[in-house]
């Protein structure tokens, strides 16, 4: 019989470290069909809370964020996009860093969807917001874009242009937000097992794999 697991995949769409774990981690899941029936939750992070609604230029924001060069920032991209590209997922760049907020909201609300209807809309949003951003250059901070990828995702549309408008469910993620860093999470991704284990990082597919089935053993 198929051990139960509950991941919190804490992460940022605007992370790409973030789009490399979850896909790495979904390889690793497939591998493990039938030893490991896991649900995921996606949890809110912002690696730019402060972050305009205009956004900013990439590499100017990553250059005074972290002092280092463009040349510096153009092998790790290169790198990530390798790395991306060996679990699937096209990474094609993307010129600016944006606010994340509203793209958090949506998810918050996905997820109360998914416990009314039993559906996986949090997750399809999560696909799309991740696809919207490293792989089509779009700007997630859109309500536009963001409606469009809610209803991409099968949530209704109308529903989700009155969220942005408003600012239901701003609380929530914020507390949700603080809540993570509290446990002392403080770079994404970050993978909670049963509220138990933590796996850090955009590691690859094995290393899910052996993680995860060590921790299915132990339950035994």
């Amino acid at each position: 019989m198929a051990k139960r697991m509950q991941i919190d995949f804490v992460s940022d769409v605007v992370c790409p470290w973030c789009a490399v774990g979850l896909a790495s981690l979904e390889t690793a899941l497939k591998r493990l069909d039938g030893e490991i029936e896991v649900e995921i939750s996606f949890q809110p992070f912002e690696l730019n809370p402060d972050m305009p609604p205009e956004g900013e230029d990439r590499d100017e924001h990553l250059m005074k964020k972290y002092g280092r060069t463009k040349e510096d920032f153009a092998a790790a991209r290169e790198t990530i996009r390798q790395r991306a590209a060996a679990v699937g997922f096209t990474m094609n760049g993307q010129d600016r860093i944006y606010n994340s907020f509203d793209a958090h909201r949506l998810l918050h609300w996905a997820a109360l969807v998914d416990q009314a209807k039993q559906g996986e809309h949090q997750a399809a949003l999560k696909h799309a917001l991740l696809r919207a951003y490293f792989t089509d250059g779009l700007d997630i901070s859109d309500r536009a874009v963001l409606v469009a990828k809610a209803a991409e995702a099968g949530l209704d549309p109308d529903e989700a242009r009155a969220i942005l408008a408003s600012d239901r469910y701003a609380a929530e993620v914020k507390q949700e937000e603080q809540a993570w860093l509290a446990t002392g999470i403080n770079s994404v991704p970050a993978i909670v097992v049963n509220r138990t284990y933590l796996i850090s990082g955009g590691q690859p597919p094995e290393v899910f794999e052996t993680h995860l089935r060590e921790m299915a053993n132990r339950a035994d």
